[in-house]
Formats: C-alpha cells, structure tokens, sequence
C-alpha cells in the first residue's frame, strides 16, 4: 500500500469519525430537545407535569408520553407526594392536541410509530383515569385532542376564560378519540354527540357548563391556586376540593351569562337522537333555521367516513368501560392511518392550508356498512392491552 492509499484511508477515517460526532451531537440535541418538551418535577406536596412546547401549543409527541406515564406511575407509589398536578407552558395553550402531522408521515411510510403513539397515548389516558392520586388538570387555553385525552379523565379539571375546548377530528379524517368515546356520551342531553360530529368549540366558563371541567377559576389566579395546593399540608382528596372550590366561588367572570347551546339544547337533543348521520342532517335540513343549517354547513365539510365512526363510536362507547372504549379506539385509529382521509385530512388543514379536502368516499351514502365494520374490527393479537 503506497502512501497515497493510506492518505486515502486516513482521510476516509476521519471523515467517518467526523460525520459519527456529528451524529452523536444531533441525537445528544434531539434527545435534550424532546426531554424539555415536558417538565416532570417535585415541588411542594406534588408531581408537577408542564407540558413544554409552547411554539408548537405544547402538542403532544411520542417522547413526551413516554415520559410522562412512567413518572405518574412513580408519583403514584410514592407516599410523599399527594397530588398530580398538570399545566402547559406559554400563554396561548394547555395542549391543542397530538402530534398529528409527524404521525401522518409515519403512517404514510409504514413506520411503527403510528402505531406506538396512539398505544402509548391511550394507555397514558387510561392511567389517568385511574390515577390513585388526585389529578389536577389545569386547562387554560386552548385544549383539543389529545390535550384532552390527558385532562378530561382526571378528577379535576379546571377551566379559565382563556381555555377553548373542541373535539375537531372529523374534519381531518379522524374521529375524537382518546376516550372521546366514553365521555363525550356521558355529557348531558346529546351535547357530546354534537360535539364529536361538528367539532363545535366550546369556551371559558362553558367548558365548566357543559361538565367537561370541575371548576372555573380567572386565569390570572392561576398561579397563586398552584402555589396554594403545593403548600398543602399531606392533603386528603376533600382539602384539595376545598381548595379548588374556594378559587371556583370567587370568581365571577360570566357567571351569569348563559350556557351558549342553551337555547338550542332541546333541539339538539332531537336532531342528534337519530341512529344514523344520514337521519341527523336530515333533521337538520328540516329544522331550517339559521343554527340547524349552521351545522349542516358543518357537517357537510367533514369526512362522511369520519362522521359515521364518530356516531357509532359514541353510541357503543356510551355501555362501555373506560378500557373497552380505549379498545375499540385504538383498533380505529389504525384503521384510519391505513385509509386515504386522515393523510388528506392532514394535507388540507395542516400542511398545505387549503382547507379543501377531497374525502374518499365523498358522501355519506357511498361508506358502506362494510366499510364501516372493517373500521371496528379486532386487531387479535395487536389489540389494545391494559
């Protein structure tokens, strides 16, 4: 080997070693990233979870789950913590939801991940719920998706005049998931069947109206009811209560304007009674005012294929358990990263901002009951496991 050979070489190995630093430098930032995407810290006689994205409405990626459920299980055993605190940073958002264009791309090029988020999320939801601590949900600002997935099944959650809540999925090819399917039935009347179809965004003190929060406290009180519940004393699940409800009781922000769906509620209550999407914009075509056509308009947007999920999801989740709704979820979710809505879903409302999606089917009438039941379908093996 002459000395030109081994120059070569040389320079090859310090071009491999140079790229491997390189390397180990962007997965070292990568991973510092995603670490400070979520704050899981010990103060007082709490676990504080702050959900750290704010640029990006604090959404909630894979890491972030990943982090999160382990901690609450820890703080769940440990006897010196007494509470489960969770809040967003930044002022504009608690969480508007998941990380759905990454999960699209995913999906799109057969990467597990599609399949490890929607798992790892709705098993967080689940842990949530069943949360041997009290779990206080601080929900100031815009809560969506899966902001509401790791809030709505806490036992506490608390709303200010800054917090907009919506369910918005069946107008990117979704359906509201995250254990939408269990509360969303639950809620009074037919409100959460009108929720999940159109996506209607609900704001400030109606988010306590509608029983989605606990409570409602002013935002700018937000910080001295934390520092109040951290400065507890090894409190029982009534002192905290307390606490919240003293906050509750003083505040006086639109108490007494009325419930925004009140008027419309009965109707409501008729138009989203009907078993099928079909008899529902019937009813509403037929109602003819301003409000019902309003909805219409709405409905008629969405992904016909998301709206008949949605209606059955919520019809069969209103008999089921927590778990069992999560079940039948996930198998949704994967059926939905598989078909041409959701990726179209994404494009238009997400990517390229066109807000024109073309649905496959188009109509209601074209997604057959087949279609529909290949949707519900056990996954055997794959299935959801708690």
């Amino acid at each position: 080997m002459g000395q030109q050979d081994v120059c070569r070489l040389l320079w090859r190995f310090n071009s491999f070693k140079r790229t491997n630093i390189i390397l180990q430098h962007l997965r070292m930032s990568k991973h510092t990233d995603a670490a400070g995407d979520v704050l899981l810290e010990r103060k007082g006689c709490a676990g504080v979870i702050t959900l750290n994205r704010p640029k990006f409405l604090n959404a909630l990626s894979l890491s972030m789950v990943r982090q999160i459920y382990p901690q609450l299980k820890k703080w769940e055993q440990d006897p010196e913590t007494f509470l489960i605190l969770i809040k967003g940073a930044g002022e504009k958002a608690f969480c508007a939801g998941g990380d759905i264009k990454v999960i699209s791309e995913a999906a799109k090029a057969k990467q597990k991940m599609s399949q490890d988020f929607f798992r790892e999320e709705y098993l967080l939801n689940n842990a949530v719920a069943r949360c041997q601590k009290p779990y206080v949900a601080l929900i100031d600002g815009i809560t969506m998706g899966g902001g509401v997935g790791v809030s709505v099944h806490g036992l506490f959650r608390v709303a200010t005049e800054k917090t907009v809540f919506a369910m918005p999925e069946t107008a990117i090819g979704l359906f509201p998931d995250v254990g939408g399917g269990y509360f969303l039935p639950r809620l009074q009347g037919k409100l959460g069947y009108f929720l999940a179809l159109t996506g209607f965004r609900l704001k400030g003190r109606d988010v306590y109206r509608a029983g989605i929060a606990t409570h409602f406290v002013d935002s700018a009180k937000l910080r001295t009811l934390e520092e109040d519940l951290l400065a507890l004393k090894s409190p029982s699940k009534e002192n905290i209560a307390n606490v919240l409800e003293t906050y509750h009781t003083e505040s006086k922000t639109d108490q007494d304007k009325p419930f925004i769906l009140e008027e419309h509620m009965d109707k409501i209550n008729r138009w989203f009674s009907a078993s099928t999407v079909e008899q529902i914009t019937e009813n509403l075509r037929q109602d003819g005012s301003p409000f019902a056509l309003e909805q219409l308009k709405v409905l008629n947007k969405m992904s016909p294929t998301s709206l008949k999920i949605a209606l059955r999801q919520l019809m069969e989740g209103s008999s089921k358990t927590l778990e069992e709704v999560l079940t039948m979820e996930y198998r949704l979710s994967q059926a939905c990263m598989g078909s041409h809505d959701f990726h179209e879903g994404v494009r238009a409302v997400l990517i390229d901002k066109d807000q024109n999606p073309k649905w496959k089917p188009a109509t209601l009438k074209e997604v057959t009951d087949e279609d529909l039941n290949n949707h519900f379908k056990s996954l055997g093996s794959n299935d959801l496991k708690f």
